[in-house]
């Protein structure tokens, strides 16, 4: 099992060294490749050999238990797509003369080390560690947003960075809290921050000093969510990002953030009362789900849009969170799988549609299905995907998500959050037909994708489709998960 969890870390770590000697080259860019899929590899045997059991790995630095083989699985499979469908994206743009080979290399170093940092994060037992791969995922991106360079890469990129970094200042002073609330329970200091060990001891933590640590990571991680009120970066980031980053930034690495606070969520209700962080998860779930959708109605801009569906569900997984029962735990990770994968087909078919008409705005963008089966497909089922539509899994999530709130006894709840997911779905349905659906104008120009690009999308649209026939053996991954992190 270390060995799977190193082989996570290092093939990433390992990609990024080879691109940043070699620049980008066709082998360097394979490589990135084939690292994200050595984390869904080893993702996939942990879940195979341990069914999600509970390790304490390394001397109590690294941590494999039924949420982290889940993240692995989204990081794996978005990043896979992601990286593969970067070769054809660095191409087209090196030929266009819209980067040059030194911005190239960068993207091609840092999109491993982003992989990496992400796969820390969920691995870490430490929650210092997790703090510090979080806010590495941080530096990592900025450069990542701003790679065109162009005013409005770089105003978000700065909006990026400064709204993520209080944010993570927020969380970094929840973790100081939380240190101080440990040791004064009789830890050893030099392992209060390790999981293991604040799990076993968080009946006896002060719970004002819990509480207050609490607020603090909820806030501090939540801004990294996208969670309101720290949501004003998120558009921005997402819209001007390369295709493959919007996609592993929005499908997965929202997520990775959110699994912190799941992670955090026993320990603070253990110390405080769980009636604490269901307040607070509540709160901000139904805040961004709110805001969320008020934007999708107002949305013209096509990867804007794409942001603003992020934003939705990442608090409806909020408000899933705050339920907190073993189904709504395990709903929420098969929808943060779904998600992960139709965001991702969303962004790259979108990338692909921005190529072609050099532009993101809705009203440019017309009649895409008629002149491109393969992206207007892929897009279509990508929206498909993030509407929660039957057969795919979303659907599913949702239903079992809004079961988990009708038994907690969240019925006002429910009927919020019911009512604001049917405008969101109207929103969503809306745009997305206006940019698949017409008679192409005799001016349009072609979409074309590259073979790498095809390819992902061709996967993501596999990938959607078995896991809303199926999740199979990943609902025990599922339910074991929930079990561990103490649902109810």
């Amino acid at each position: 099992m270390t060995s799977l969890v190193i082989l996570a870390i290092a093939a990433p770590v390992a990609a990024a060294l080879l691109a940043l000697a070699g620049g980008w080259r066709r082998w360097t860019a394979l490589a990135t490749a084939f690292s994200a899929m050595a984390v869904l590899l080893a993702g996939a045997v942990l879940a195979w050999r341990t069914g999600g059991a509970e390790y304490v790995l390394l001397g109590g630095a690294l941590r494999v238990d039924g949420l982290s083989v889940t993240m692995l699985l989204v990081i794996g499979v978005v990043g896979s797509l992601a990286t593969w469908a970067s070769i054809g994206y660095i191409d087209t743009e090196l030929a266009a003369g819209r980067t040059d080979a030194r911005d190239a290399r960068r993207y091609g170093a840092l999109t491993p080390a982003f992989l990496a940092a992400m796969v820390v994060a969920v691995c870490a037992n430490n929650i210092g560690v997790v703090w510090v791969a979080v806010e590495a995922t941080t530096v990592i991106t900025a450069f990542l947003v701003g790679h065109r360079r162009t005013r409005a890469a770089l105003e978000a990129t700065w909006k990026y960075v400064m709204i993520c970094s209080v944010g993570i200042a927020i969380a970094f002073l929840g973790t100081i809290v939380l240190h101080f609330a440990a040791t004064h329970a009789g830890v050893d200091s030099a392992r209060a921050l390790n999981l293991d060990v604040l799990i076993a001891h968080a009946a006896a933590l002060d719970p004002q000093i819990t509480r207050l640590a609490g607020g603090l990571l909820l806030i501090g991680y939540g801004a990294k969510v996208g969670l309101v009120p720290f949501h004003g970066w998120l558009a921005d980031a997402h819209s001007q990002a390369p295709a493959p980053v919007s996609a592993l930034m929005s499908g997965v690495l929202l997520a990775v953030a959110f699994s912190v606070l799941i992670r955090l969520t026993p320990i603070i209700d253990a110390g405080a009362g769980p009636e604490f962080m269901r307040a607070g998860l509540l709160t901000v779930g139904l805040a961004s789900l709110t805001v969320a959708v008020l934007l999708l109605t107002l949305a013209g801009d096509l990867k804007r849009m794409l942001a603003y569906s992020s934003m939705e569900n990442m608090g409806l997984i909020a408000i899933a969170a705050a339920a907190g029962t073993r189904l709504a735990i395990a709903a929420l990770l098969l929808h943060v799988l779904a998600h992960g994968v139709g965001k991702t087909l969303a962004f790259l078919a979108g990338g692909q549609m921005q190529a072609a008409h050099d532009s993101t705005t809705i009203a440019d963008i017309t009649a895409v299905l008629p002149r491109s089966r393969l992206v207007g497909g892929a897009f279509a089922v990508g929206i498909a995907v993030l509407a929660g539509l039957p057969p795919f899994a979303m659907f599913a999530s949702e239903i079992s998500i809004a079961r988990a709130l009708a038994d907690a006894g969240l019925t006002w709840v429910l009927a919020v959050t019911l009512l604001l997911i049917v405008i969101g779905f109207a929103a969503l349905i809306g745009n997305g037909g206006r940019v698949l659906l017409g008679r192409p104008d005799p001016g349009a120009p072609p979409i074309a994708a590259p073979v790498s690009v095809a390819a992902a999308l061709v996967t993501g649209i596999v990938v959607s489709a078995v896991l809303g026939a199926t999740a199979g053996p990943l609902v025990g991954l599922f339910e074991t998960a929930a079990t561990q992190v103490g649902a109810s």
